[in-house]
């Protein structure tokens, strides 16, 4: 039996869970500003992907684009914020 399609497709299903609070966080502490690292994570994980052999090279890349959607969805939780969805953190102060 080959468990390669269940493990990948199970550690896709981890990445992108771990990515939805990571994205809430980061715009919490950080607010919007801070899309250009999961830019560089992104670049570095599709970049990593190439050198590395199969499964991981899939992994890698799922972590890649999950990186770079996280950037739309720091935009994305930002509105959410605005809308009352997600508390703002009162510590930021943010542009009106």
């Amino acid at each position: 039996m080959n468990f390669t399609g269940i493990v990948i497709g199970l550690c896709t299903f981890l990445i992108i869970g771990m990515f939805h609070p990571l994205v809430i966080k980061a715009e919490y502490y950080l607010g919007k500003q801070c899309w250009w690292i999961f830019l560089l994570a992104g670049i570095l994980f599709a970049v990593l992907s190439l050198f590395i052999p199969d499964e991981w090279s899939v992994i890698s890349g799922v972590v890649a684009f999950s990186s770079f959607w996280s950037i739309l969805e720091l935009f994305q939780q930002e509105k959410r914020v605005k809308k009352g969805w997600f508390p703002e953190n009162p510590a930021r102060k943010r542009k009106a």
